[in-house]
């Protein structure tokens, strides 16, 4: 499915970031947390990046940096050259959890980063209504959130970062609690999604098929105090089909990605 013509496509931006670390003070009865160590990555241009590491690596803590809701203890981030930590509103971010408002119907939940962004709620509607039926939720716009699947609501989740216009995108593991059949529908609609719009996309999953299958790299991250251990092109071919997961390639590298989340006899991987 091609609808780039429902949406111009806006310029393409860079993510940096650099020797990013985040230490949490500790109390009077425990130590300090380190949940992130020196951590450095470049999502270039329009690329789908993933990343993946046992649960307590510093994932999330890296998104609310990047996103401007936390601050480093040491390091940088910038896009396109330009500090912005401390500072929101630069990155769409989308949770696991769709935080669809319940009130609100299909349609007035896609808008509402437009109509924060001072778009008259008419101009947003107009804006985003084309994009609902393009992307398979036209016949959904007047339902509320609990009249929806969970794999709707988190389509219109999606849009409604989407129309946030920011041209790098944060997914939090969007998709992790769909069933595997829904999941697999979603995994395809987003990367429809994202080679309409050529987003610059770092994807937060906890399913190495997921982060190869839809990624142009993956990155991996050690148990905390995260730290990036890989940084893992994948050399497969676009656009992907379901049945790639059976392909030597894909074998290949899940093979190797496995091997570094859990390195046996104890072994440290050096970063």
């Amino acid at each position: 499915m091609t609808i780039a013509a429902v949406s111009p496509r806006t310029g393409l931006s860079e993510l940096a970031v650099s020797n990013v670390s985040r230490v949490f003070a500790g109390s009077a009865k425990s130590q300090e947390t380190i949940a992130l160590q020196d951590a450095s990555f470049t999502a270039r241009p329009g690329e789908f990046l993933s990343i993946i590491g046992p649960s307590g690596c510093g994932k999330s803590t890296l998104f609310n940096i990047i996103a401007g809701l936390d601050t480093p203890t040491s390091g940088s981030v910038a896009i396109n050259g330009s500090p912005i930590v401390g500072q929101q509103g630069h990155v769409g971010y989308l949770l696991q959890k769709d935080l669809l408002l319940p009130w609100r119907s299909v349609l007035n939940n896609v808008v509402i980063g437009m109509e924060i962004a001072g778009v008259p709620k008419t101009k947003a509607r107009e804006i985003a209504m084309p994009l609902l039926e393009a992307y398979g939720l036209g016949d959904f716009v007047n339902h509320r959130p609990d009249q929806l699947s969970g794999g709707m609501r988190q389509r219109a989740a999606l849009l409604r970062t989407i129309l946030f216009n920011r041209d790098v995108i944060l997914l939090d593991e969007p998709f992790g609690k769909l069933d595997a059949q829904t999941r697999a529908t979603m995994q395809e609609w987003l990367l429809d999604l994202w080679d309409d719009f050529q987003k610059t996309v770092v994807f937060v999953t906890h399913d190495i098929d997921e982060a190869i299958y839809l990624s142009d790299r993956v990155i991996v991250m050690s148990p905390r105090p995260g730290r990036i251990i890989a940084d893992l092109p994948v050399d497969i071919e676009r656009p992907r089909k379901p049945g790639i997961v059976t392909s030597t390639e894909f074998i290949t590298m899940k093979a190797s990605i496995l091997a570094l989340l859990h390195p046996s006899n104890n072994q440290e991987v050096s970063p």
